[in-house]
């Protein structure tokens, strides 16, 4: 059985740490992503555990019991819709459900799936994700009294964004990829270079999607890749 391992015992929420003993599952592929969250969960006093997929998520979620779960929309094995139905629909159902996705359409299926709420990527201001996951703590659980909203920004660390081309290229420079890893490379990269502010890896990634089934595909790849791999040959950040 899970187990909730943050209260009651847990530490109270304070004006400069308004998650403090709050748990957060995220459910996130990219490493870049993951380490923005990190940041924000730290900055905030929340506990963070990442899973990269729907099924190791399962795994964790089968003997750790968190207060939220933040579920990318785009995962390797499968949707996280589908993880979201599952937790919208079990018994005892976890606190607080988030998606996260860097496409805004997601917004409307993942609510419908059940999740309480969705956040935008990317998402890289303290005050923001500090009021979308308040905005579902009850109130017993959040700091009493006024407190000025933190203007920080988390800058996460490049090397997580290399690794997510890394992981990128590598499935790039495998056999050509079937039409649902075109899919899944596409909403991969797009999400990853809008988190890294990245203009021209976003819009070759939006030029693949577009391109399935069609005979700019090939190019399409091509361009991707050169990208992938011009940032890759890049010195690496100190």
């Amino acid at each position: 059985m899970p187990i909730n391992v943050a209260f009651p015992g847990a530490r109270a929420p304070t004006v400069d740490r308004p998650l403090m003993g709050l748990t957060v599952l995220l459910v996130e592929d990219s490493r870049f992503a993951c380490e923005a969250m990190r940041l924000l969960c730290l900055r905030s006093g929340a506990r963070i555990r990442r899973a990269d997929s729907l099924h190791n998520a399962r795994r964790h979620l089968r003997v750790f019991r968190p207060d939220t779960v933040i579920v990318d929309l785009g995962l390797p094995d499968g949707s996280g819709i589908e993880l979201i139905v599952e937790l919208a629909q079990a018994t005892p159902r976890i606190d607080i459900l988030l998606a996260t996705s860097g496409d805004p359409d997601g917004a409307h299926p993942a609510i419908t799936a059940g999740a309480d709420g969705f956040i935008a990527k990317p998402i890289a201001r303290l005050d923001e994700f500090q009021a979308a996951l308040l905005a579902h703590v009850p109130p017993d659980r959040q700091p009493g009294g006024p407190r000025l909203l933190p203007q920080e920004v988390v800058a996460p660390d490049r090397l997580a964004f290399r690794d997510d081309l890394s992981l990128a290229a590598q499935l790039m420079r495998s056999a050509w990829p079937a039409e649902r890893e075109i899919a899944y490379l596409g909403q991969f990269l797009g999400g990853v270079a809008r988190s890294a502010g990245d203009a021209p890896l976003r819009e070759a990634a939006e030029a693949l999607v577009a391109a399935r089934g069609d005979k700019s595909l090939g190019p399409a790849l091509a361009r991707l890749s050169a990208l992938v791999e011009e940032r890759l040959a890049e010195p690496a950040p100190l």
